[in-house]
């Protein structure tokens, strides 16, 4: 089977996704911003062909690439997997005529308030949203719900661009930073109380093959936004055997059905707090911050592998342990600059060391990044148990003991 996959090479773990292919027998070709020349032997020794664009989210320039390619060889699949290349893979899907994930449900994944409202359409539970450039529909919206509200753009990913707003100077303060003034438009959501936590699936003909649940602590807004935070998440290995999971699973069923995501992996947020269980939002993308890497060290698997079997047609077949629950906590530099050492490190190596999966500690002289960057923008560690609450309490342990010192 002919594959194309776009962006092979940024970022880092895009690389897993091409091995994955190349793994299941795919023949991959290669689509990307990068000069050939800047990709390493092993990456370029897994595909056939790579072709360098100006940007991948370039429409007409994508298209020229994959009518090259269909020039000479047939292809049965162009995929993608990083949030902001989804839709614009989908056009030129259906511009190229091939199969895959359809325009609307590519459309529908990335913009927030379509999303919301196609999905309210088919009752599932969600936060009232609007998505508008008009500052009267925001002002009666805002006069409706009351705050807080949330603040986000229509197809932002993760928390990148969003805001929580309390009053009405800092809605004024969110919507002009949004670009609102300038012709733009920005989604606007009621504010759920509760925990956060996403769902994610392998998903084949329209069925759920494999299926994670994970935690946030604390909720990636809050995690966002806090620089002597050290965030967490944690998927269970309780997804099949403890009750309490059913709902969540259901509900990210409804979705995806809803949705007509037939041969994807999914990624979905939900809340669960005094108003029950809500959807927050899907990509039809892998999760990122590295969530595959700690979904197979829990349960024994190559999702990635797994993945290219999907795309290539075969059978996904290799089954889950549940063996562990594993997660990654973000060590956070105590101030902005650059990165000057480390402390407490020896102490979790002599206490915990055999939790440990893999860990990072930019060198001495590194320049950090600041909190918005994300859980693996600075240092990390990521770590496994059989005990949920045992794993909770090392990570908790791990992030008020270990120090970023910067200067």
């Amino acid at each position: 089977m002919n594959v194309i996959f776009v962006e092979p090479n940024f970022p880092k773990n895009q690389r897993q996704f091409v091995s994955g292919l190349a793994q299941a027998g795919a023949t991959v070709i290669g689509i990307g911003e990068t000069d050939k020349d800047g990709l390493d032997d092993q990456l370029r020794n897994w595909m056939v062909d790579y072709l360098q664009v100006p940007s991948v989210c370039d429409e007409r320039a994508l298209t020229h690439a994959v009518q090259s390619v269909q020039s000479k060889v047939w292809v049965d699949r162009l995929e993608a997997t990083v949030e902001a290349h989804i839709l614009p893979v989908a056009n030129v899907r259906q511009a190229c005529s091939i199969p895959g994930i359809s325009v609307e449900t590519a459309y529908l994944c990335r913009d927030k308030p379509a999303m919301k409202a196609f999905l309210s359409d088919a009752q599932i539970p969600t936060a009232r949203f609007l998505g508008s450039g008009d500052w009267h529909q925001i002002e009666n919206f805002v006069s409706e719900v009351g705050y807080p509200l949330i603040v986000k753009p229509r197809s932002g990913a993760g928390a990148a661009g969003t805001s929580r707003v309390d009053n009405d100077d800092q809605m004024r303060q969110s919507l002009e930073a949004s670009g609102l003034s300038q012709g733009g438009e920005v989604a606007i959501e009621e504010y759920v109380e509760g925990h956060e936590g996403f769902y994610d699936t392998l998903t084949v003909n329209g069925k759920v093959q494999y299926e994670f649940i994970t935690h946030y602590y604390p909720n990636v807004l809050e995690a966002m936004r806090q620089r002597g935070i050290s965030p967490q998440f944690i998927t269970t290995n309780q997804v099949d055997s403890n009750p309490h999971y059913q709902e969540v699973k259901r509900l990210g069923r409804q979705v995806i059905q809803a949705l007509k995501i037939d041969n994807a992996a999914t990624h979905m947020e939900w809340f669960y707090g005094p108003k029950g269980l809500k959807f927050s939002e899907i990509g039809c993308r892998p999760p990122g911050v590295g969530a595959w890497d700690l979904y197979n060290v829990a349960n024994d698997v190559d999702l990635y592998h797994q993945w290219g079997r999907m795309v290539s047609g075969q059978t996904v077949e290799q089954p889950l342990s549940r063996r562990f629950c594993t997660g990654i906590i973000a060590l956070r530099p105590e101030r902005d600059g650059y990165i000057s050492g480390y402390s407490g490190l020896d102490s979790i190596q002599r206490r915990f060391g055999d939790s440990i999966i893999d860990c990072h500690f930019p060198d001495p002289g590194t320049p950090t990044q600041g909190v918005e960057a994300g859980y693996m923008a600075n240092a990390w560690i990521r770590m496994k148990h059989r005990d949920f609450d045992e794993l909770k309490r090392i990570l908790d342990e791990v992030g008020q003991s270990v120090k970023v010192h910067a200067q």
